[in-house]
Formats: structure tokens, C-alpha cells, sequence
């Protein structure tokens, strides 16, 4: 696989000790256990899909062009050159495309040279632009290249990808997307938020149409204006990367390892 591209310092020592130590202790398990993938195939995932991201970005990417122009000019001058932050993530059939957007975080790191937490570094106009959701305009440039999708699964680093399991792996049989609205609830869940996303992800995958791609896309904008979730995004206080499975299977972050296992003879 190539290089990837802002990966590099994303990860800390101990993210990556813990990463190891469960891949080592319950990957092959849980490729033994998970069940099979079978994505949904029709006109509209092959075709259609593809017709309606065109008729709805490509407009909205027109229109948003002025907004990026200015929020260019803004960026410049909070955090400087560059003003993308590029990040090699992983798209449909797991093949790598390159993703920009705008910085809305300083580079500060730790002692170690790995970045500091992004509540720590997201700057002031950044929290603007996250509780407006303005960082993420540009993305609607990737729909429009073919990249991604208005209604999918969130792009992964490739680190992140490499971490999972082949069932989950699978979220890269459709485009990724803008993002991809939860529509159930698993087992699991109430230990990491990482495992209801892959396995909505999973779910999205098998039963893509139409009318479930028109019925998140209204899940989407009701996102965008949850005060709440605005505002977690605005401080950057997101999930925790995905490290690994624990016994039973489950997605885990590093929070949730740390606040569930770390120390306890649970895993």
C-alpha cells in the first residue's frame, strides 16, 4: 500500500501498544466468529447512487465555492500555511484516496512528538467552524470527484482500516460518505459508540436504496442542528480511535479500553 499521508504522528505509544496487544489476542477470533458480509446489489447501488451525488453535490459545491474562498482566507490567518489538512483514508473496495480539509487545529504535540489531544489544540475560529460545520463544505468536492458519497460510512485512516476485522473491513464495498446516520442499535454499543457505527455501517451496506439513502439524508441534516453534537465537535471531543476487539468481539476504542478493561482481568 502507499504512504500514507498525515498518519504519522496521529498515534500514541500507548495506542499502539494496546492496538497490538488485541490484535494479537482477538483478531483471528473474531474473523473465525463474525458473520459474512453479502452487500446489496441493484441499479440504484450501481448506478443511481452515483446519478443523485452528482445532481445534489455538484450544485451545492458551486454554491459553497464562495464560502471556502472566505473561509480559505480565514484559515490563513488563524493557523497559517497550509490550510489543508491532508490525511490518506481509505474509499470504495479499499482503495486510498487523499483527504483534505480545513485546519481548524494547531500542530501542538507532547513530549513524544505525537499530537496533543484534539480538545487541546482546535483553536477558536476552528470551534466555529465545527459548530457550524463549516470544515466539512469542502468535502462536498469529494463527492463531486467520485471519492465519496452524500450518505455512507465515514472514510478511515488506513491505520485505523488495518486494525479491523474482514467483516468490518466491508464498510468499503459502498463509497464512504458525508456520514451514515444510525438507524439501529447492537449489542455492544453501550461499551464503545465504534461498535453501533461499524456495525450500522454493516447494516447500511446490505439493505442501500433509495428510499433508506432519502430517509438519512434528512437523519444528516437533523444532525447538523443538534446543539449537542455541534457543540462536542466544536471542543473536538470525538470518539477515541478504534483499537481493536475485545473477547467478545466487540469494537473498542482506546477510551472505552481505558475505562472498561485497562487493569482488569476482563479481556
Amino acid at each position: 500500500m502507499e504512504k500514507s499521508i498525515g498518519n504519522n504522528n496521529l498515534v500514541s505509544t500507548e495506542e499502539e501498544a494496546v492496538a497490538r496487544m488485541l490484535r494479537e489476542k482477538y483478531l483471528d477470533l473474531k474473523n473465525q466468529t463474525a458473520e459474512p458480509v453479502h452487500p446489496r446489489v441493484s441499479f440504484y447501488t450501481k448506478y443511481g447512487k452515483r446519478m443523485i451525488d452528482l445532481l445534489l453535490a455538484l450544485p451545492a459545491c458551486i454554491i459553497a465555492l464562495p464560502i471556502n474562498m472566505i473561509l480559505a482566507v480565514c484559515v490563513f490567518f488563524d493557523v497559517g500555511t497550509p490550510i489543508f489538512y491532508k490525511q490518506t483514508r481509505v474509499g470504495k473496495d479499499g482503495k486510498t484516496f487523499v483527504m483534505s480539509k480545513f485546519r481548524s487545529m494547531n500542530n501542538k504535540t507532547d513530549a513524544d512528538g505525537k499530537l496533543l489531544p484534539a480538545s487541546m489544540r482546535v483553536t477558536r475560529f476552528g470551534k466555529i467552524m465545527r459548530k457550524l460545520s463549516l470544515d466539512e463544505l469542502w468535502n462536498l468536492w469529494y463527492v463531486v470527484k467520485g471519492d465519496m458519497s452524500i450518505i455512507g460510512p465515514r472514510p478511515q485512516p488506513v491505520f485505523v482500516c488495518d486494525r479491523m476485522c474482514e467483516r468490518h473491513k466491508m464498510r468499503s464495498a459502498v463509497r464512504p460518505g458525508l456520514e451514515c446516520p444510525r438507524v439501529i442499535h447492537v449489542k455492544g454499543e453501550e461499551i464503545c459508540r465504534i461498535q453501533r457505527t461499524y456495525e450500522n455501517d454493516i447494516w447500511y451496506v446490505e439493505n442501500c436504496s433509495l428510499i433508506l439513502d432519502i430517509k438519512l439524508v434528512f437523519l444528516l441534516i437533523k444532525m447538523a442542528f443538534t446543539l449537542k453534537r455541534r457543540e462536542e465537535q466544536a471542543a473536538g471531543q470525538g470518539l477515541s480511535y478504534f483499537v481493536g476487539y475485545d473477547k467478545d468481539g466487540i469494537a473498542i476504542s482506546l477510551n472505552s479500553y481505558n475505562k472498561f478493561y485497562k487493569g482488569k482481568d476482563c479481556l
